[in-house]
């Protein structure tokens, strides 16, 4: 057996792969990363080097070079079939050549072939894509590096698969990053997952900044950045020019413009949310869940916080709506045979099962739950809202995609990714599809706050009727590229692309409502904007734009019908316009100018599995459970296995150590009691809203049961003490978690509400003094 860590030859070597650095050019919302890899072939041989790696789904891949010496080769863009063929036949008569091509399977996941490297020589691989930042709940703009390709389990059953990936203990290069930020807005500030330089700002209006990654930093873990400005949620309208050696008419020819929207909705409809609903959770129960959710001190494993959110989410659903609780792996399991109401007696059920999940079911398919929910009847005035927690390791990820599309009218689908490695195209994906909202749990990142963000988008009115309509001067039109929007929060983001065909001799301003019905009332949103293009923008919208309207037209053929080969065409003909990648294109370079072809046999490597294989067929977890692995990863193949094989072996996965990871095999024993107050709090509420007076209760405000009980005032009950109790303790407290806890609060309000207690302002003042508190009736909300 092979002891040395990480990607090794047969004879043990190190991979080439030397370092990557990565360059941001942060424009407003949208993003701009050059990634530079270093190769460089240590070997008597010459090499062919193969790297998968992931991208974020939403990134559009516009530039694709290698400089080998001083000689730089700039890929094109083909049909993928036809730059396959070149590249097997440049390799095969030794020039050097390289191929970069998105998986069939999974849009996050390319796969970067390096033919014909001669011995000691250095190649240089450089790699631009473009995106849209995504915002946050604290309106942070996030962008994530992705360092971690998780396997993606396959079933037995099928012969498809993204390539196989493996982990690597000790990561053999380096990662430098740099970020440069551009902004219409002050900039406020930006934070890391990893250590940074301080921030530097290159202008008295704090509208232009850089910052760098400290240096010596491994490439062993996702870099996740998050970009504050003083007005995220201002409304921008960015209009970008054509290129000029585009066709007129064409979509790289003319204007394109890209409109941010921030809906917001009137108060008096957001103060009173939803009370009706079916809310169907859906959890990951493969082995992958059994993984630590990061490497710091007190890491919770992946299973727990799933749990722990579990709880959260029951005790925080409306009384009379409906529920169920799905776990799934290999196969799937549902608490109940069908969605039941809420009440006291199926809350505490779903709880005592919740306690005892484990991360013990094998493999992750996720099709199967899907199609079980779906196939159920929905309940009349329930709208149905599902919630899908999961590590992200799906072989299938277009498959899921289309179901879950093809529901979207009869549900909401909440998709949150735990740890680093879910795929981006899975999670994104099915928030979508699905006109909810995708959250991603990494680092240290506590799921509970994320989670209840998005059971608040889910108890918002639904907005229907929606509309966009265009205010533009005489002789301009107007061509929505962007899909329908079919969904909207308050205070998230609406994007729209949109291309302006035709010119204006008079007035150059411009003008896009947004119009929908929220309850049956009328809102509509406005915004201003100006035909001038924007000087230097590096046709980013344009390819952005480009790249929205190919996953359209991708959607579109997966759905198939009789214009599937025209609408095929259609991709690949504006992919090749647009210069950014799609599922049925390809970059390809060959070094046509080389003085001389590489002699001799490609050094084919083969990359050693070690310990123990996690047969697709199988995967079962126990004893052995599976932990992240560490990093995006090379491997070498013979110069004509370059196409996305499907691998009957997966990858093994290592401690940081190099050991293996033995993880105890599922206890059949209750879990420990709640060590965090807030979560004990919260466990003890009943489903209507109240707590009752007990020694349980007591404990957590530090007290003994007859301590609370003799304050307890002459003129109330038991429930009503507590209840009172429990709501100072949390907003005294714990105000700092008011996210996790408010739907709790809100029950508890409503239920003191129902009661019609006399004396309760001298029961918040006594309860003040009973646990030392300063908290007001009206901020209790009773």
């Amino acid at each position: 057996m092979v002891n040395c860590c990480g990607l090794v030859s047969e004879k043990n070597e190190p991979v080439p792969l030397k370092s990557i650095s990565v360059q941001l050019q942060v424009k407003d919302h949208v993003v701009s990363v050059s990634s530079s890899l270093q190769y460089v072939n240590e070997e008597e041989r010459p090499l062919e080097a193969v790297f998968v790696f992931p991208l974020p789904a939403d990134a559009a891949v516009c530039h694709f070079s290698a400089k080998i010496g001083e000689q730089e080769i700039v890929a094109e863009v083909q049909d993928k079939q036809s730059a396959r063929d070149q590249y097997d036949d440049a390799v095969s008569s030794g020039q050097q050549a390289f191929l970069l091509e998105e998986s069939d399977e999974s849009s996050d996941v390319f796969k970067l072939s390096v033919g014909c490297l001669s011995p000691g020589q250095n190649a240089v691989i450089t790699i631009v894509y473009v995106m849209e930042l995504s915002v946050q709940a604290d309106h942070a703009l996030r962008f994530c590096l992705p360092a971690v390709l998780n396997p993606r389990y396959t079933p037995a059953a099928s012969a498809a698969g993204v390539p196989e990936v493996s982990s690597a203990c000790v990561i053999p290069y380096t990662l430098s990053l740099s970020v440069d930020v551009r902004s219409s807005d002050r900039i406020s500030r930006l934070e890391s997952s990893c250590p940074l330089d301080p921030l530097v700002f290159l202008d008295s209006d704090h509208t232009h900044a850089t910052v760098n990654l400290s240096a010596g930093h491994r490439f062993d873990k996702d870099v996740e950045l998050l970009l504050y400005y003083e007005n995220t949620h201002q409304p921008t309208a960015v209009m970008e020019a054509g290129a000029a050696t585009a066709q007129p008419g064409s979509l790289m020819g003319d204007p394109v413009l890209m409109i941010s929207l921030y809906p917001e909705f009137p108060a008096d409809i957001m103060s009173s949310l939803a009370s009706q609903g079916e809310f169907v959770f859906v959890v990951d129960r493969s082995g992958s869940m059994d993984c630590v959710m990061h490497h710091g001190k007190d890491a919770q494993m992946r299973i727990e916080s799933a749990r722990d959110t579990l709880l959260l989410l029951l005790k925080s659903l409306p009384m009379g709506c409906y529920f169920n609780i799905y776990g799934f792996g290999s196969h799937f399991e549902s608490f109940f045979p069908q969605s039941v109401v809420y009440s006291e007696d199926t809350m505490k059920e779903a709880l005592k099962r919740v306690k005892n999940m484990r991360a013990d079911m094998g493999g992750t398919e996720i099709l199967q739950p899907l199609k079980h929910i779906y196939s159920q009847p929905c309940y009349p005035d329930h709208p149905r809202q599902l919630f899908i927690f999961t590590d992200g390791e799906v072989w299938n990820t277009k498959e899921v995609l289309d179901l879950v599309k093809s529901h979207v009218y009869s549900h909401r689908c909440f998709s949150f990714g735990i740890g680093e490695g879910a795929s981006t195209a899975l999670i994104t994906g099915m928030a979508r599809e699905g006109s909810g909202h995708a959250q991603f749990i990494t680092g240290t990142d506590r799921m509970q706050p994320k989670v209840m963000q998005s059971l608040r988008f889910a108890l918002q009115p639904a907005v229907d009727s929606i509309s966009v309509d265009w205010t533009v001067p005489e002789g301009v039109t107007v061509d929505m590229l962007s899909q329908p929007i079919n969904t909207l929060f308050q205070g998230q983001r609406a994007l729209i692309y949109a291309q302006l065909k035709g010119q204006s001799s008079g007035t150059t301003e411009g003008a896009v409502t947004l119009k929908y019905k929220l309850k049956d009332q009328p809102v509509t949103n406005q915004l201003q904007f100006t035909l001038k293009p924007k000087e230097d923008t590096g046709l980013t919208i344009h390819r952005l734009a480009a790249r929205s309207v190919i996953r359209s037209l991708e959607l579109q053929e997966r759905a198939g019908g009789a214009d599937t080969e025209a609408v095929r065409s259609r991709i690949v003909e504006l992919s090749v316009q647009a210069g950014v990648s799609s599922v049925h294109t390809a970059f390809i370079g060959v070094n046509k100018d080389s003085k001389q072809t590489v002699k001799g046999p490609l050094q084919q490597r083969r990359v050693p599995v070690q310990g123990m294989f996690l047969q697709r067929s199988t995967m079962q977890c126990a004893p052995m459970r599976m932990c992240a692995m560490a990093a995006p990863l090379m491997a070498f193949q013979s110069p004509m296995s370059h196409a996305f094989d499907s691998m009957s072996n997966r990858a093994i996965f290592q401690s940081a150590d190099c050991s293996m990871i033995e993880c105890d095999s599922a206890s059949d024993q209750e879990p420990e009691p709640q060590a965090d107050p807030l979560l004990q709090l919260v466990s003890l509420q009943k489903a209507s809203g109240c707590w009752e007076l007990n020694a349980a209760l007591a404990d957590v405000f530090g007290k003994t049961e007859d301590e609370v009980t003799k304050h307890r005032p002459a003129q109330v009950d038991g429930s009503v003490w507590a209840t009172v109790l429990a709501l100072i303790w949390l907003n005294a407290c714990r105000s700092d978690d008011q996210v996790e806890w408010q739907f709790v609060a809100m029950k508890a309000a409503s239920w003191i509400h129902s009661q019609k207690p006399d004396g309760l302002s001298q029961c918040v003042c006594d309860g003040n003094i009973l646990l030392g508190c300063h908290v007001t009736k009206d901020v209790l909300g009773i």
